[in-house]
């Protein structure tokens, strides 16, 4: 899904590193080896920068939980000191992409985000988050990606 997503981005134009995508995808909850909480992103980013992966893997793999977390939620739930916010267009893209997955099975962005109002609340800056992650995406790419 993550390719997939990345390809369209490349024939809009956008330039993606189609390698650091497709790593930062199949790394990305590495962290679930070891927890299923929140924290498994803060955990797999420290799995992978021991690992001696670059960086910008490990940015991925940190910040696709959610639509990302700010540093005062990271705080708030136990994460190390940091902000976990998907930044670059490899990072947004896995972020998406993990939301379109569950199990084997696709599944469209707006049961993710019924799925977060109903544990979160309708007026949470992660379902915000979440709302405009979709919204930069489905600009690039369609809403019938």
């Amino acid at each position: 899904m993550a390719l997939r997503l990345a390809k369209a981005f490349k024939a809009k134009g956008y330039r993606v590193d189609m390698s650091l995508v497709e790593t930062g995808a199949m790394l990305h909850d590495i962290g679930r080896g070891v927890t299923h909480g929140v924290e498994h992103g803060a955990v797999g980013g420290q799995m992978v920068r021991r690992l001696g992966l670059p960086m910008e893997v490990a940015f991925i793999v940190e910040r696709h939980v959610g639509a990302g977390l700010t540093e005062d939620e990271a705080r708030r739930s136990g994460l190390p000191p940091g902000r976990y916010v998907p930044e670059s267009i490899e990072e947004k893209i896995v972020c998406y992409a993990d939301k379109l997955i569950e199990g084997d099975h696709e599944v469209p962005i707006e049961s993710t985000i019924e799925a977060l109002v109903e544990e979160l609340g309708a007026d949470h800056l992660g379902v915000a988050r979440m709302r405009a992650l979709r919204n930069e995406i489905e600009a690039v790419v369609g809403p019938s990606f």
